[in-house]
């Protein structure tokens, strides 16, 4: 493999492509020891240390670092290894690793989600983040009716009339502003139309 292209990426990294293809990111410091030259040809040896050992540990770590500070699902941990510009088999590597040590595991996360949102999300509006996360459907769909099975699941105007006594909503009170208003608020957190309308008319002083 011949590497035709070395392209600055920042002040400390550059964008190496092997026979016209980009092939991965590496520290400028590094290019001289792994024989890393336009025009010339990588020796294989230093080719699989790259492949094999430097990048591999060093997802491994970012990935260990990104999770330090919070949770992610697979594929937003995977998202942000592909904008660091890994190659796709390393990052297999990455999210496999992390996954073995139980550092990453989508059912775990779907659970911890509902758990936390359940008295001010929808069941739509739920499933919907949970989606958009990258958790499969089908998952999502078990994890709700095993939340449900355990713990009771709260129907939808339960929820939204909660909801609105933090708000300290009062039917009697509100003006047709403030009505709007969490409308449109309870519409962003998931619920149709037909609960909002049902439960801006009832009395929450109950909840």
């Amino acid at each position: 493999m011949f590497v035709t292209k070395t392209e600055e990426l920042d002040k400390k990294r550059v964008r190496v492509f092997l026979d016209g293809e980009f092939a991965f990111v590496l520290y400028k410091g590094e290019l001289r020891p792994y024989h890393i030259k336009e025009g010339e040809e990588i020796p294989a040896q230093d080719y699989g240390t790259i492949m094999g050992e430097v990048l591999p540990k060093r997802a491994k770590l970012r990935s260990m670092n990104l999770l330090k500070a919070r949770a992610y699902t697979e594929r937003q941990l995977r998202e942000k290894l592909r904008r660091g510009e890994y190659p796709e088999e390393i990052i297999d590597t990455a999210i496999g690793y992390v996954k073995s040590y139980g550092y990453i595991d989508d059912r775990k996360y779907a659970e911890d989600y509902i758990a936390y949102h359940k008295e001010d999300r929808s069941r739509r509006r739920m499933e919907q983040d949970l989606a958009a996360k990258g958790i499969r459907r089908e998952l999502i769909a078990e994890v709700m009716e095993e939340t449900a099975d355990l713990d009771g699941e709260p129907d939808e105007i339960t929820v939204a009339k909660k909801i609105l006594r933090k708000k300290n909503y009062d039917p009697e009170t509100a003006t047709s502003r403030e009505k709007q208003k969490l409308s449109a608020f309870l519409y962003r957190k998931g619920f149709q139309m037909d609960t909002i309308r049902s439960v801006l008319l009832l009395d929450i002083s109950s909840i």
